[in-house]
């Protein structure tokens, strides 16, 4: 994505003690935001150099739901999933014989796949460091699993050898702990905090495959061939919104890699106009003041994913709804990024036209799907 090189104060940041308060009340502010609804998160995380959005999002999802059930804050540890997600990807890629997806990206539904298989531990327990980077991580896993698959026959080390080396990486996994004054396994931990993956669904909206049904979606990071329930985009759009009106958050994977994405100016907007018939002045200008927003059809969806310039980049975390002063709607956005990239500390807003767009595909606790839409899909 090329970097958008106007910068602008757009909205006061204010935090208080229990909740973040992201009204815009800056009088040089050009956009206008009034927060609708806003549901508690924890701290922003920084992924830095890595591709472990994935992650990251859906762990901060995790951890506002660990709030939304009546429960403390906590931090989870992301690298203890990303580890043993690096050890399930390994066999993965033997068994296939080096002809499947092995890097640092993932998908939403690995994090649930992982704590059901692995548990899940505090990040103070299982640290993966303030600024993770893997380049080398990757490149040394990868290149001992393409030295296995070209032997005649393998070992029954192969495998232990190669978390020999998450272990250098990471450190070695513990198989208790202590949190709280109480002793642990990662299984009793899950079970302390209350989380069920099985109560979580992952969802889309494409035509290139049945309506209310489950698919494997075609997403390169997808390497265990998770599959997303499939809605048409209206209901799609209205799933997220329930889901915000009735105090859950959002897992939310999307494209970042549209020239109308701006973390740093703390906005992604799709005008209705597009880029490449807006003026030179406009486009310095895109990111100063709101503007009409482009109705997103079925069909502008499915074609963009279709010739690929609608790409699985990133996940991230919604956490709010709101609108800016000419009444368009809104998601306030948690993002991995850090806190120091943007004037809102790390969060960001997206307009329904982005996220309609742009949208790969989301994660929900299957509470917050509208009655009438889990029925049609079969969820219980």
């Amino acid at each position: 994505m090329k970097k958008i090189t106007i910068i602008i104060a757009l909205i006061a940041f204010v935090q208080f003690a229990k909740a973040q308060d992201f009204t815009t009340n800056h009088k040089d502010s050009h956009y206008e935001f009034k927060v609708l609804k806003e549901w508690s998160t924890t701290d922003i995380k920084n992924q830095n150099t890595t591709s472990t959005c994935w992650t990251y999002s859906t762990e901060s999802f995790l951890e506002s739901e660990i709030i939304r059930m009546g429960k403390p804050k906590i931090d989870l540890s992301q690298m203890w999933i990303v580890r043993n997600a690096y050890t399930e990807k390994a066999i993965n890629y033997v068994r296939r014989q080096g002809k499947a997806q092995f890097d640092e990206g993932g998908e939403p539904h690995d994090v649930m796949t992982m704590v059901k298989k692995y548990g899940i531990v505090p990040a103070s327990v299982y640290p993966g460091g303030e600024k993770p980077d893997h380049k080398e991580l990757v490149a040394v896993l990868k290149a001992y699993l393409n030295a296995i698959i070209e032997q005649p026959k393998l070992t029954d080390h192969w495998l232990e050898a190669f978390n020999g080396i998450l272990d250098a990486y990471f450190g070695k996994m513990p198989a208790n702990f202590d949190y709280d004054g109480k002793k642990f396994t990662p299984q009793s931990f899950t079970q302390y905090l209350g989380i069920n993956p099985d109560d979580y669904v992952e969802i889309t909206s494409f035509t290139h495959h049945p309506f209310y049904k489950k698919f494997i979606i075609e997403i390169a990071d997808n390497w265990d061939n998770g599959e997303v329930y499939n809605v048409p985009l209206d209901e799609f759009t209205k799933i997220a919104d329930n889901s915000i009106d009735k105090g859950y958050s959002i897992e939310w994977a999307s494209d970042n890699s549209e020239k109308t994405f701006s973390f740093k100016n703390g906005v992604a907007i799709w005008p209705a106009q597009s880029w490449d018939d807006m003026s030179k002045a406009m486009k310095d200008s895109i990111f100063n003041y709101p503007v009409e927003q482009a109705k997103i059809t079925q069909e502008m969806r499915q074609k963009a994913f279709d010739n690929l310039t609608t790409t699985d980049d990133h996940g991230m975390h919604i956490i709010g709804s709101a609108t800016d002063q000419m009444g368009t709607p809104y998601f306030l956005v948690k993002n991995s990024w850090g806190a120091e990239r943007n004037d809102l500390k790390g969060f960001f807003y997206c307009s329904h036209a982005y996220f309609q767009y742009k949208t790969t595909g989301i994660m929900v606790h299957k509470n917050a799907i509208p009655k009438e839409i889990a029925k049609k899909l079969g969820i219980q």
